[in-house]
């Protein structure tokens, strides 16, 4: 299946309510990811955030949140985060869930 909605040149939605969980499996297919039952729970922390705050959750929030779900402190919550999306939370994990690219961001 190939994806019918706009993107970016870097392969981004263009509108974030665009997205669909079968487009999140396209777009993991496009960047090797495996979506496990870990993944699913930062892609949807991540679409959750968004749709309260309007805002894409900086890392920092995936990693607290990993740390309180996994009960791990949040070094190995980074890690995790880092295992399932080896190629960093905004280059796979944000473009995943469907969100815009961000315009400045640490990829920390």
């Amino acid at each position: 299946m190939a994806i019918q909605v706009s993107r970016d040149a870097e392969g981004y939605l263009v509108e974030p309510d665009d997205w669909s969980e079968d487009i999140a499996n396209e777009l993991a297919k496009e960047e090797n990811i495996e979506l496990d039952e870990m993944a699913w729970l930062v892609l949807n922390f991540i679409r959750t955030y968004y749709s309260e705050q309007n805002v894409v959750p900086d890392v920092r929030h995936v990693m607290s949140y990993l740390a309180d779900k996994n009960e791990v402190g949040k070094r190995e919550a980074k890690k995790l985060i880092f295992k399932l999306f080896p190629y960093g939370y905004v280059k796979q994990a944000v473009k995943i869930a469907g969100m815009k690219k961000p315009r400045a961001w640490s990829t920390g």
